[in-house]
């Protein structure tokens, strides 16, 4: 039977384009010779964090709308494929350096209070000890907006429920209309059939640690996510690596080891269970990509999560499925192939 819809890549982008046409009853194929998460989407840190709320901007206001769905999408992907995603609304602490940041998150709460739609709060509060990070100002930012997934559990369960609904991954299929969520791959891809650089892969290391902290929130710390899982482990990362494709592990993760143990101590006792490195795909705009493909009619692109992918994709998914399926455009400005 002739799918009505292909899709390339089973990365974040693509395995939730899937589903969400799955769910809606079409019939979709995903074409990865590769096998599901064998890109960046693959990879171990999971954090589902928001833009500061302040400047707002088109990409901002999608993704917060993604993370507002996120309970509702995941919670179906778990019910159709009996499967954990690992994902939880468990919240962000970020420590505060001094009194003109502490000045800054207070005006930040503010905004959050309008721009969050009441749904979500970004406040300070004073350091209690436990799970924290050392704070100068004895001061915390608490989000309830950030969340955490698992990867690898995501994606698992989102393969899982695409192939319940009657969906297929494999090597190879034939039809239209074509989505290419292909990553760092797409990118480069892309970039030489429009003749111009529209992005790249930028490589990031990252570690996973085994301590059981699977309720606590996420933290961030000097650019250092610390991210617990529903397995029982913690992630550490992530690096941004601009002028190399080299994918091995080197002391550049020992270095966001340390800093996360001088943010956690406990952690010294935890040992290393996994160091990973990949390519995520960043395009020119930092902004995802999405929307038909220049000149190839019938095929259109979902690409470009970069650090936000998982964060991205549950808003990414109803959108490109929205215009594919359904004609209708709602990708917002910026986020088309033209404005990289």
């Amino acid at each position: 039977m002739t799918p009505d819809l292909i899709i390339h890549g089973a990365g974040i982008f693509g395995l939730s384009i899937a589903w969400e046409a799955a769910r809606r009853g079409a019939r979709v194929a995903v074409v990865d010779p590769h096998g599901v998460g064998a890109g960046s989407s693959g990879g171990v840190v999971g954090a589902l964090a928001p833009h500061v709320p302040e400047n707002w901007n088109p990409k901002k206001a999608f993704q917060l709308d993604s993370l507002l769905m996120a309970d509702t999408f995941w919670r179906g992907v778990e019910e159709a494929s009996g499967l954990p995603s690992g994902h939880a609304r468990t919240g962000r602490l970020q420590p505060l350096a001094d009194a003109a940041a502490v000045a800054m998150a207070e005006a930040r709460g503010l905004e959050a209070a309008t721009l969050w739609q009441g749904r979500a709060q970004w406040r300070v509060r004073p350091a209690q000890g436990g799970w924290e990070p050392p704070s100068p100002t004895g001061l915390l930012i608490v989000d309830t907006l950030s969340g955490r997934i698992h990867p690898r559990m995501a994606l698992a369960a989102l393969a899982e429920a695409v192939r319940v609904k009657g969906g297929t991954i494999g090597p190879e299929a034939q039809g239209a209309p074509v989505v290419w969520a292909t990553g760092a791959a797409g990118l480069a891809d892309l970039s030489r059939a429009l003749g111009r650089n529209i992005g790249t892969g930028v490589k990031g290391q990252a570690l996973v640690l085994r301590h059981d902290a699977r309720d606590m929130p996420q933290l961030f710390v000097d650019g250092l996510h610390i991210i617990p899982h529903a397995d029982g482990t913690v992630a550490i990362g992530s690096t941004t690596e601009r002028d190399t494709q080299d994918l091995s592990t080197d002391a550049q993760l020992d270095a966001l080891h340390a800093k996360a143990v001088a943010a956690v101590p406990v952690l010294a006792a935890a040992p290393v269970v996994e160091r990973w490195a990949g390519l995520r795909p960043r395009p020119k705009s930092r902004a995802p990509m999405l929307g038909p493909w220049p000149d190839r009619p019938g095929h259109f692109i979902a690409n470009g999560g970069f650090k936000i992918g998982f964060g991205m994709a549950p808003k990414v998914a109803q959108v490109m499925v929205d215009l594919v399926l359904d004609g209708r455009d709602a990708i917002p400005g910026g986020f088309r192939v033209s404005d990289n």
